[in-house]
């Protein structure tokens, strides 16, 4: 039998059964949605009880093309998609003829150095090796959109490295910027689904400052850790001065709603350098942060 051809499969691809499908005889039977098949017809995919099975492949797409680029661990970057970058803060800011407005614009232009501070950091990690399988580590992955997240995007694109882009579908246009690879760059239909591949990789968390965005994703993250959820990961909160005024932790303690060491789970930085030192020292030393010990390393 050695030299017997064995075939590698005996039913057809469904491509090419898909092909045929499109090519059959036209009657009243073969025109009517009814006769299409279920993966070609779009209107039965986006029923109401169909739901369950659009999770499956929201789930499953990312998974699967990750997986095929050999996407070992992510470093995300969450913050504002309002954030300018630095050489067009002051133009922002002189574009505003309400004290109020200017007052807001002047609060962004002065976070704008962020957009240079996250752009670093995704450089420093893009540099991260391959583990010995090849999969790539710490990955750049932002949410695809403008201001931090491009700034996230274009340091890795420094580095000549491919970098990831989460978007997702909203009332108002969202463009993938530039910067992300494009076999890279995933759109969602639910916020559920996006998050889960935010954080299925994410060996590092970068937050900035944002909005209820931002919030949503960041505290979502510190539940689940809190929760023994998920695994501890190093995450640095940039901007000690924003945070602390807009949130206070410490209060949190001091009220007993929260652990005094679950304050613990965060630090604080104020440059992509700082941070990349935090995730180093997070994986150099035996415990972490207190924490499990882990595996990745960053040197």
């Amino acid at each position: 039998m050695a030299d017997q051809h064995i075939p590698h499969r005996v039913f057809p691809s469904s491509d090419v059964d898909a092909a045929r499908a499109r090519d059959a005889t036209t009657t009243p039977q073969t025109e009517h949605p009814a006769y299409k098949l279920a993966f070609q017809d779009a209107d039965f995919l986006l029923r109401e009880d169909l739901r369950p099975v659009r999770f499956q492949l929201e789930l499953l797409k990312p998974e699967l093309l990750l997986d095929e680029a050999k996407i070992g661990s992510t470093f995300v970057f969450y913050g504002s998609a309002r954030i300018p970058e630095p050489r067009l803060a002051d133009a922002m800011v002189d574009a505003q003829d309400d004290p109020r407005q200017k007052k807001v614009a002047e609060r962004l232009r002065a976070k704008a150095k962020y957009y240079d501070e996250a752009r670093a950091l995704a450089r420093l990690a893009s540099r991260a090796a391959c583990d010995e399988d090849g999969y790539r580590q710490f990955v750049v992955c932002s949410g695809g959109g403008p201001s931090i997240m491009e700034a996230a995007n274009r340091g890795a694109d420094d580095e000549g490295k491919e970098t990831i882009g989460l978007n997702i579908v909203l009332p108002h246009e969202q463009a993938p910027n530039e910067y992300v690879t494009p076999s890279l760059s995933f759109q969602f239909h639910y916020f559920a689904l996006r998050k889960m591949h935010f954080l299925l990789r994410a060996r590092a968390v970068a937050v900035f400052p944002g909005g209820f965005g931002t919030f949503d994703e960041l505290f979502e993250l510190l539940c689940l850790i809190q929760t023994g959820k998920i695994a501890p990961l190093p995450i640095v909160l940039f901007g000690e001065e924003f945070w602390t005024r807009v949130v206070d932790f410490n209060a949190l303690a001091e009220e007993g709603t929260i652990s005094p060491d679950d304050l613990n789970i965060v630090r604080f930085v104020e440059t992509g350098e700082e941070a990349w030192e935090k995730v180093r020292e997070f994986y150099r030393e035996p415990v972490g942060w207190k924490c499990e010990p882990k595996v990745l390393a960053v040197d």
